[in-house]
């Protein structure tokens, strides 16, 4: 497939990531990870920046409250970007660790799940010691699987019972069964792999239940049949494409965040779109976002 963007958001984002759709507002949010900052961005219209407080690697969007729920670098929080507010509800991770937190998104029974990553193998001890962590609607945090090198392509099929996950430094795509009373995966086998130069990064399923996954290196954006089968290939103008999310009113806009961290001087006069937000109609549709559930004594954002 090979189509032009319809719109270009000019953020130039060192490394753009996380994009998603709020459906109720109308507005898309993603972040800058290394810039430390957050874009929210109607489609023709507005677009906002707001500083982060650390790193932020992925969030979710909260039933009932304005707030963002957030892995940042080091744990999760409760985020209000206009104004700054901010609640810890849990660091898990010391600064200077070489860990940090990364990929994430809210799953179909309201919890959020965020995975970890390696930065500085040095520091952790490990390349591998990136595992899956959630937090529940009562605070509590949970650690999952782990022995991963980095967390990314978290996403679910539309009826919730497959949960999908990428570690991108092996390039392996997995799938889950996911136990329908808890949320929880289990019985993970191969979904996909990349090839080399092709480091799976953020995904979404669509309407239809095939995986967008954005493919860092590549150029690409590859949606593949839920068998694991691709089934089609939409080339973007820039090598770094990083997250792919559904938005626009009808959720037919593909909303494609790309960095630009890394690339030779030459490399950014290539691909002048390197960091930006790209905006594509595919002829597919996504799904609404799901929501992070808070239970009755969960803590709010001070006034």
């Amino acid at each position: 497939m090979t189509i032009e963007p319809i719109e270009i958001v000019a953020t130039r984002d060192g490394l753009g990531e996380g994009v998603l759709w709020d459906d109720r507002k109308g507005v898309a949010w993603w972040t800058d990870i290394v810039g430390r900052r957050m874009h929210r961005w109607t489609p023709g219209g507005i677009l906002e920046t707001f500083a982060t407080p650390q790193r932020l690697g992925s969030f979710g969007l909260v039933e009932g409250m304005d707030a963002l729920v957030c892995a940042f670098e080091q744990g999760f929080a409760l985020f209000d970007p206009p104004s700054g507010r901010l609640l810890w509800i849990d660091q898990l991770l010391e600064s200077g660790c070489g860990i940090r937190f990364n990929d994430g998104r809210v799953g179909p029974n309201g919890l959020f799940w965020a995975g970890t990553m390696v930065e500085d193998a040095a520091k952790a001890g490990a390349a591998n010691l990136g595992s899956q962590f959630t937090l529940a609607g009562d605070g509590t945090v949970t650690r999952h699987e782990g022995g991963f090198h980095i967390s990314n392509g978290t996403c679910w099929s539309p009826d919730g019972t497959t949960m999908y996950f990428a570690d991108s430094i092996p390039g392996e795509m997995y799938a889950y069964d996911v136990d329908a009373a808890t949320g929880l995966p289990a019985n993970r086998r191969p979904f996909a792999r990349t090839p080399d130069g092709a480091s799976p990064d953020g995904a979404t399923v669509d309407a239809d239940g095939y995986l967008w996954s954005a493919q860092w290196g590549a150029s690409r954006i590859v949606r593949f049949r839920p068998d694991g089968e691709i089934d089609l290939i939409l080339p973007v103008p820039a090598s770094q494409p990083t997250c792919v999310a559904f938005g626009g009113k009808d959720l037919d806009l593909l909303l494609v965040t790309t960095a630009s961290v890394d690339l030779s001087e030459e490399a950014l006069v290539a691909q002048p779109q390197a960091g930006n937000l790209l905006a594509y109609r595919t002829g597919h549709r996504g799904r609404p976002e799901r929501r992070f559930t808070p239970k009755p004594g969960f803590p709010s954002l001070p006034a």
